[in-house]
């Protein structure tokens, strides 16, 4: 096969070439009928016939400064027109001002960050670091937590995806239950000691041997599987019990990070620092593949003088750093954090207000741009619109209501039976709106099944 430049590619020939070539995520590929996308501006993205969708899923909630930012682009320009790849045993300086500029950005004493191409690969090391420093090997996660497809990160999540992996993966993990106060863990009465944290850990500790559990790792902000918040005193108990024990406490804030919930970071609404913080999607939109594992004060002493088991060809990529720096920037120029704080809040307002008329709204939650909208057969009792894990028929009543809204030109994505409402941090008041009026529209799909 010769490989020429042409101008054949319609967005038919794409879905072609697609069906036949591409192994997609989680998905049976017969089963697929992927949208063929021609391109993107903020929070929009059409397709070859010129059809828009307003991007309120942010797509892997990565862009958060949406598509196409034009100084985002240009700084990619820049850098690949410098220096597109250096190994990572140089110094280069791309890579040295993302990590000092993040060690500006992160709570507390935050300081060291090795860099990675994802989420995943900066969890694995998180955890391969926990062990090394304290000597020890258990690590405590949690039931309703994604923390990456890799190995290791496939061991430490929680949900259903976890089990077409197992046997196997790696070793150590113990789950503790979720502060889901909507749905109470365990049935545990009020008040509860899950939702309390500390208590719950704790409890988990005296039957696993505290000297023998290496870290904690949590999603300060529930991301994929229900935007789930924790209350207040939550993280803090986390921490108290953490520090009791010498055990060290990992932030995932992969997918909550960099302004999605209208602070910096998640674990900034609680005041709360860990021992290791890790990101991606946001640190640079997902415009180039990027994540980090930054390290407490008292982690990068320790790395002065021992060794650091991990490595990557790509970590610390130039065009990746770059990136970062540049996306970093932006948001500070442009205030993004507060744009997202303040969008937020009028999204918020107006979800309160479709609950009033929608019997099937059982719960909204959020901060920022990072919203739930928890959908119910009976508010009464809680019952879920579909069942955890649904599939199939039993999964059809979500399905209608994102058809729904995807033929409005309104792109959501849910988990099991949340909707999850996580536009780009650039987004106006005007796509607020209009993703509010798609909402109202289509969640009259959902009411059709309420039964309280």
């Amino acid at each position: 096969m010769t490989i020429t430049e042409t101008d054949t590619w319609t967005g038919q020939r794409v879905k072609e070439a697609d069906r036949e070539y591409v192994i997609h995520s989680w998905s049976v590929q017969g089963a697929l009928d992927p949208v063929p996308v021609a391109g993107g501006s903020g929070s929009w993205f059409w397709d070859h016939d010129g059809n828009r969708y307003l991007d309120f899923q942010s797509q892997l909630v990565n862009l958060n400064l949406g598509h196409q930012h034009p100084k985002l682009v240009e700084a990619i320009r820049d850098q690949a027109a410098r220096l597109c790849y250096i190994g990572p045993g140089f110094a280069e300086r791309s890579r040295a001002e993302l990590a000092e500029t993040l060690a500006a950005l992160t709570p507390g004493d935050l300081k060291m960050s090795f860099f990675t191409t994802g989420g995943a690969a900066a969890n694995e090391n998180a955890i391969r670091l926990a062990r090394h420093v304290t000597g020890r090997h258990k690590v405590i996660a949690r039931y309703r937590s994604y923390h990456g497809a890799t190995n290791g990160a496939m061991s430490l999540t929680g949900d259903p995806r976890r089990w077409a992996s197992e046997p196997g993966g790696m070793p150590g993990v113990v789950r503790m239950f979720d502060p889901y106060t909507y749905r109470c863990p365990a049935g545990h009465p009020d008040p509860c000691p899950v939702c309390s944290g500390g208590p719950h850990l704790e409890e988990i500790l005296r039957y696993e041997n505290p000297d023998t559990v290496a870290a904690v790792i949590v999603e300060p902000v529930t991301g994929t599987n229900g935007l789930i918040y924790p209350p207040d005193g939550y993280l803090r108990s986390l921490r108290e019990v953490c520090d009791r024990y010498g055990i060290l406490l990992i932030f995932d804030e992969v997918m909550a990070g960099f302004g999605r919930t209208g602070a910096w970071f998640a674990c900034n609404h609680w005041d709360v620092t860990p021992d290791i913080l890790v990101t991606a999607k946001g640190l640079n939109s997902g415009y180039v593949p990027l994540g980090a594992m930054t390290v407490s004060a008292r982690i990068s002493e320790w790395l002065r003088d021992h060794m650091f088991w991990g490595g990557l060809t790509y970590a610390g990529h130039p065009l990746a750093c770059a990136s970062g720096v540049a996306s970093l920037r932006i948001m500070q120029e442009e205030n993004i954090v507060e744009n997202a704080r303040l969008r937020g809040e009028r999204l918020g307002a107006g979800l309160a207000r479709l609950a009033e008329s929608h019997p099937s709204v059982g719960e909204i939650r959020g901060r920022g741009l990072f919203h739930g909208v928890e959908l119910v057969t009976d508010r009464e009792t809680r019952e879920p619109l579909v069942p955890f894990n649904a599939k199939g028929a039993a999964a059809a009543p979500v399905g209608r209501v994102l058809k729904a809204a995807m033929a409005r030109g309104l792109y959501l994505t849910a988990n099991f039976n949340v909707l999850r409402l996580t536009p780009p941090l650039v987004i106006e008041d005007s796509e607020i709106d209009l993703a509010l009026d798609v909402l109202d529209d289509v969640l009259d799909l959902a009411d059709e099944h309420y039964a309280g």
